[in-house]
């Protein structure tokens, strides 16, 4: 996230794009999701998660203009050094030209052909070709105070990330290792101080796995993880069975007339929280560059992100809505595959019960490594300076545990996830995915009019190109930050 100028990576078809985008967006924020649906009642769920869903969209397709602007100014500045160097490679003696020409007539064409070559009209400066990351973007287009923003909102939202993976885990090898599998536990509540193994209370277990956990992964973060292609299609893979499964479970239920939950229509105590779980579930916007610069073909680019939102809109809805009509709303978990791993009404297979219930422990400790290892190369990028190097100690113990060790103590003190999902997308969420973007292309925009002037059109400019949007989405990220922090005052007051 916060590298500059890569490669553009092995091309695929705007297909494989679309899946790609679908498995980025649909992670572990859609397992929160329906504790958060029915805590806000139905009606109130569907309008925000169809609101939320268009304005995440309308972001998206901000940062796809930005990166074709991104594009456009880089190629710019690279013809405006090659006409420079061809300026300087023009200062010679005549001599000097005739004794070049007669020694090596064919390898240095004539200055006039070279510029004719460049500014034929077959080349457009919008195409998406080099990878520009949004660390590159906020760069090119903010200023030092803007760029130093950019990259405290990345590391916050990335330390919430870390401390969401670090707490499932545990949380789900505590609900294996402590649950009833009796088949007789739908209707149990549990409490952290209920008894685990004999003496050690569910809370001590789930400190336990946490400890395991960090010493597990921990050390992935002093050294440098890369994420497989092979690895990326196993998790993948068992990421859909588990949600089709799920699902499937959820419309049986509820078609034999069993199923146990009435949700309430609307209740506006949870919307806060259901607020941050959407924004959360729709994050995709930092990774956007990596995504969308291999499409091989990207004339359609905003009809494929159109309907992958519209997909995915409607998985999560389909998801929540058997969730919340299938359980008793007061007996969802902050993960929703642990409702199935504890009642046999719903799943009798003891196998399945145990996949669905170790799920997230397969396919978040794949991505734990990734980010931590992301977020310790952002500290490196904010602190960096032109022309310096840091010190042994500084980069190989310093910046690696200041990644690990503050989302291993927020786990430590809390393993509620609904609230850790809720904050994390309520304040850093609103910064990556609505100030951030709205920004990037506002700049670009105003960067790039100088460059190529008002008849240039970028082919990848957003739908929602009038400058009104841009407002609109700074104005309700505005709105969200002081109705979260109101709401959270008024909660601690009360109690």
């Amino acid at each position: 996230m916060a590298g500059g100028i890569t490669e553009s990576g092995e091309p695929y078809s705007p297909f494989v794009g679309l899946v790609y985008m679908f498995n980025l967006i649909v992670g572990t924020g859609a397992l929160t999701m329906p504790k958060a649906f029915a805590s806000a009642g139905w009606v109130v769920s569907i309008a925000l998660i169809t609101f939320l869903g268009c304005m995440s969209y309308m972001t998206t397709t901000f940062v796809i203009e930005a990166m074709a602007a991104a594009n456009a100014q880089l190629r710019w500045k690279r013809r405006e050094q090659e006409e420079v160097d061809d300026s300087d490679s023009t200062e010679y003696s005549d001599d000097d030209v005739m004794g070049r020409g007669r020694s090596e007539p064919e390898t240095k064409p004539i200055l006039s052909v070279r510029k004719y070559q460049r500014s034929g009209g077959h080349v457009d400066h919008f195409d998406i070709v080099e990878r520009v990351e949004m660390g590159q973007m906020a760069s090119m287009f903010f200023n030092k105070v803007g760029v130093n923003m950019f990259y405290i909102c990345i590391i916050v939202y990335l330390y919430g990330d870390l401390a969401i993976y670090a707490a499932a885990v545990p949380i789900s090898l505590m609900e294996v290792a402590c649950g009833n599998h009796s088949c007789s536990a739908g209707s149990v509540k549990y409490n952290d101080t209920d008894p685990c193994w004999g003496s050690v209370s569910r809370k001590d277990a789930y400190r336990v796995f946490l400890s395991i956990f960090t010493v597990m992964l921990g050390p992935f973060t002093f050294f440098n993880a890369q994420k497989t292609k092979y690895l990326q299609i196993l998790t993948s893979v068992m990421r859909w069975i588990a949600f089709t499964m799920m699902i499937i479970l959820a419309l049986i239920r509820i078609g034999k007339g069993t199923g146990e939950g009435h949700p309430p229509a609307a209740s506006l105590a949870g919307v806060p929280n259901l607020f941050g779980v959407c924004v959360y579930s729709f994050m995709c916007q930092h990774s956007l560059p990596s995504l969308v610069t291999p499409i091989s073909n990207k004339k359609h680019v905003g009809k494929l992100v159109l309907a992958d939102y519209i997909l995915i809109l409607g998985f999560y809805v389909l998801l929540s809505f058997t969730a919340i009509f299938c359980f008793d709303s007061s007996l969802l978990h902050d993960m929703y595959t642990l409702n199935f791993t504890d009642n046999c009404h719903v799943l009798n297979i003891p196998f399945l019960r145990y996949f669905l219930g170790l799920f997230p422990v397969f396919t978040i400790s794949t991505n734990f490594p990734i980010i931590a290892v992301t977020l310790r190369n952002n500290w490196k990028t904010l602190f960096y300076r032109d022309g310096g190097t840091y010190p042994w100690v500084v980069d190989r113990v310093v910046f690696p545990l200041i990644t690990l060790v503050p989302p291993i103590v927020v786990a430590f003190c809390t393993h509620n996830l609904e609230s850790l999902v809720g904050i994390t997308g309520a304040y850093a969420g609103t910064g990556i995915q609505y100030i951030i973007p709205a920004s990037l292309v506002f700049y670009s925009r105003r960067h790039l009019e100088p460059v190529v002037g008002r008849d240039a059109v970028n082919k990848h400019r957003s739908p929602f190109r009038h400058s009104f949007w841009v407002w609109f989405v700074w104005l309700w990220a505005a709105f969200c930050l002081m109705f979260v922090t109101a709401n959270i005052i008024l909660t601690d007051t009360k109690k």
